[in-house]
C-alpha cells in the first residue's frame, strides 16, 4: 500500500478531528476558573494564572478550553519539535482546525523542568513533553497543572498522574538505527554491538532518550531497573574501547554522517529512517533488551495559553492524534484506541513489541534513570574522548 505523505495524512484526518471533538465532554462542575472566553479575548488572548497557582482546566467543559483556546491563539511548547513522533501533523491540525499557531524550542527533558521551575510565575511556556522517569519530579517540584482529557477513563492508571498532571500519550521502543551506508552488519541484538567493532550514540545521559537506552542495555546482560551493574560494566567497556559517541541524537547528526549507529526510541529512529536522504537508514528493535516507555504531556503551572495547552493535549489523546502517533512508529496508550485498517501494515506490530518490558511505574523507572545519570558522570563519562 502506498503510504500518505505527512501532508496528505494531516488533510485527511483534520476534518474528522472536528467532529470527533465536538460536543465531547470535559469537566461537568461549574466553571471555577477566572478566564473565559471573554476575558481572554479581551485580554489580548493571553490567560495569566494567580499568583497562587493555576486555573483549574478540570473545572472547564471541552467547549470553554476550545473558546478559550481560540481567544489564546497561540500555545508554545519545549521539547516538542515537528520530527520527534511527528508531532508536526499534531501542530499542523491544531493550526488548521483551531486557528492556534505554535512554537517549539527544543530541549531535554531535564532542561523543560528547569525552565518551568526558572520563569515560575513569569512562564513563558505552555507545555512540554518529558521522559516518564521525569514525571514524579514535575509533581515532587509544583511545576505543572493538570487537565485530565475527555478520553481519561481509556487511559490506564500507570500513564496518569493524579488529576491530569501527567499523561503519557503515545510509548516507543528501544531502536538501533543504523546507517546502512556506513555499517556493513546490521546490529540486531546488544550482543550484537557488544561482540562488534560499532562506536554507539545515545545522547546524553541527562536526557530521557540516553536513560531509557542505557536501562534497556541492562536487560539485555541479566539486569534490571534494580540491577543497573550489567549496564555500567557494558557502557564501561564501550568507553574504554573507544566505541561511545558522544554526540546527541538528532536528525541533523544522523543526516550529516557522523552517527552511524544510534539508539533512539521507535517514534525518532522510524521517522529518521524515512526522512534522511543522504543515506540508506534502517531501523530496528533489539531482540535482546528493549524497553517499551513513555513520555508524559506536561502542562506549566503558570502556562501563559492554558487552554490552548489542554486543548493540545486533547486532540493527542483523540482518535486522530493517537493515530498520527502510530504512524510514526509509536504505540497509542489509550487502551479503546485501534488504528484504522488503512493504516494498519505502517505500524509497529505486536511481535516487534513481544518482548519488550513495559515501564508501568513512574517512581522506580525515575530512581533507576537517577542512579544511571549519576553513575554515568562518575564513573563513564570521564573515560570518553571528547
Amino acid at each position: 500500500m502506498k503510504r500518505m505523505t505527512k501532508k496528505s495524512l494531516a488533510v485527511a484526518l483534520t476534518g474528522a478531528m472536528c467532529l470527533a471533538l465536538v460536543g465531547c465532554g470535559g469537566g461537568s462542575k461549574e466553571t471555577k476558573a477566572e478566564t473565559t472566553a471573554e476575558t481572554t479575548a479581551e485580554s489580548g488572548a493571553e490567560t495569566t494564572a494567580s499568583a497562587e497557582g493555576a486555573v483549574d482546566l478540570n473545572a472547564l467543559t471541552l467547549d470553554e478550553i476550545t473558546e478559550n483556546a481560540k481567544a489564546e491563539g497561540h500555545v508554545e511548547s519545549v521539547g516538542m519539535p515537528d520530527e520527534w513522533a511527528d508531532w508536526g501533523s499534531l501542530w499542523q491540525a491544531m493550526n488548521d482546525t483551531y486557528g492556534i499557531a505554535h512554537n517549539d524550542t527544543d530541549m531535554s527533558s531535564s532542561e523543560e523542568l528547569q525552565m518551568f521551575k526558572t520563569e515560575g510565575e513569569n512562564g513563558t511556556k505552555d507545555m512540554g513533553d518529558v521522559g516518564y522517569g521525569f514525571a514524579g519530579q514535575a509533581i515532587s517540584e509544583d511545576l505543572v497543572q493538570g487537565y485530565k482529557t475527555s478520553y481519561w477513563d481509556s487511559v490506564p492508571d500507570w500513564a496518569k498522574g493524579e488529576d491530569g498532571k501527567w499523561m503519557v500519550a503515545y510509548t516507543g521502543v528501544t531502536t538501533f538505527l543504523v546507517n546502512t551506508d556506513q555499517v556493513d552488519k546490521v546490529p540486531t541484538s546488544w550482543q550484537d554491538i557488544r561482540e562488534g567493532d560499532y562506536k554507539v550514540a545515545l545522547g546524553p545521559l541527562t536526557g530521557g532518550n540516553a536513560q531509557g537506552a542505557f536501562i534497556a542495555s541492562a536487560y539485555a546482560f541479566g539486569g534490571d531497573m534494580n540491577n543497573l551493574e550489567p549496564a555500567f560494566e557494558f557502557w564501561t567497556e564501550m568507553a574504554e574501547a573507544g566505541r561511545v559517541n558522544t554526540l546527541d541524537i538528532t536528525q541533523a547528526n544522523f543526516e550529516s554522517g557522523e552517527i552511524a549507529v544510534g539508539v533512539v526510541w521507535s517514534f525518532q529512529g522510524i521517522p529518521y529512517s524515512k526522512n534522511i536522504d543522504q543515506y540508506n537508514m534502517k531501523a530496528v528493535v533489539p531482540s535482546d533488551g528493549s524497553l517499551q516507555n513513555g513520555y508524559a504531556s506536561v502542562i506549566n503551572k503558570y502556562a501563559p495559553h492554558p487552554n490552548a495547552a489542554a486543548l493540545t493535549r486533547e486532540v493527542m489523546f483523540s482518535d486522530e492524534g493517537q493515530t498520527y502517533l502510530a504512524l510514526a512508529g509509536a504505540i497509542p496508550t489509550r487502551e479503546d484506541f485501534e488504528i484504522a485498517e488503512e493504516y494498519a501494515d505502517q505500524v509497529i506490530s505486536k511481535e516487534e513489541v513481544a518482548n519488550a518490558v513495559l515501564i508501568s511505574d513512574a517512581d522506580a523507572y525515575s530512581a533507576a534513570c537517577e542512579t544511571a545519570k549519576t553513575r554515568w558522570e562518575e564513573e563513564v563519562a570521564p573515560l570518553l574522548v571528547q
